[in-house]
């Protein structure tokens, strides 16, 4: 007898889930049998597929409260419920915190902390009156659990997502799973604009326990397994996945024998 995928008759919605992580977020779940919904501002010429299957885009800017409350009204009127949120939208360019404005580090606030609040309320709005409730899943960052020199804010707004999960997990249980996916450094496609050229993404990949950066497809993964009837215990907590995290610096500089 053939097994139903693991998220046949599920409605999934991915926030920026047109690139990088959040498309192969994307098709993970197209992957198990997901009906899957991306945002962005901009459509790509080239949707999230798995086989057959793809996803269906609705333009959303995320950092508006409104549009993402008539995005997931829209969800709903399409597909008659929404099962899981990845809110994966968000990111920073590096800057010197010294010098940037206030307008930008007040936009970085907005995209990176604000949205996922107000994606969160709007999906959590329609799972409290399912039967099975849902599932929300805030992308994090290491970036939120240690010093983020070129991204402070950036680092502060992800250290807030991470607490905002435990305290949502809180107030919306049972119904709903409130939890956060934090990676470590990622190869994706903007990979250059942080590490530079191959020779400089090897050598930071060198500094990673297990060898490499995580690749798009790895936090995919993580998110399944974190969406899934599997993981029904599993709510308020942060999935670090860093690849063993960072080589302490006193290794290197120690002189030892």
């Amino acid at each position: 007898m053939t097994q139903a995928p693991a998220f046949a008759q599920h409605v999934v919605l991915v926030t920026g889930g047109t690139k990088g992580i959040g498309r192969a977020i994307a098709e993970g779940f197209l992957q198990e049998g997901a009906q899957v919904v991306v945002c962005a501002r901009t459509p790509v010429a080239h949707m999230p597929q798995a086989g057959e299957r793809r996803a269906e885009f609705i333009a959303c800017d995320v950092r508006e409260a409104d549009a993402l409350r008539a995005l997931v009204a829209d969800i709903v009127a399409r597909h008659g419920r929404l099962d899981v949120l990845i809110h994966n939208a968000g990111g920073s360019p590096p800057v010197q915190a010294a010098t940037v404005s206030p307008r930008f580090h007040e936009g970085v606030i907005r995209l990176n902390l604000s949205a996922a609040m107000h994606a969160a309320q709007a999906a959590n709005a329609v799972m409290q009156t399912q039967e099975r409730g849902g599932v929300i899943v805030f992308i994090g960052s290491v970036s939120g659990l240690r010093p983020s020199p070129g991204s402070a804010v950036y680092g502060a707004a992800k250290a807030a997502v991470i607490s905002l999960a435990s305290s949502l997990a809180v107030e919306w249980a049972p119904k709903v799973r409130v939890l956060a996916v934090s990676p470590g450094l990622v190869r994706t496609e903007q990979s250059h604009i942080h590490y530079g050229d191959e020779k400089g993404i090897a050598a930071v990949s060198a500094t990673i326990p297990l060898g490499r950066m995580a690749d798009p497809a790895d936090v995919a993964q993580a998110c399944l397994y974190a969406a899934s009837s599997r993981a029904s215990y599993l709510s308020g907590t942060n999935i670090l996945l860093h690849g063993g995290g960072e080589r302490p610096a006193f290794l290197d500089a120690a002189q030892g024998p």
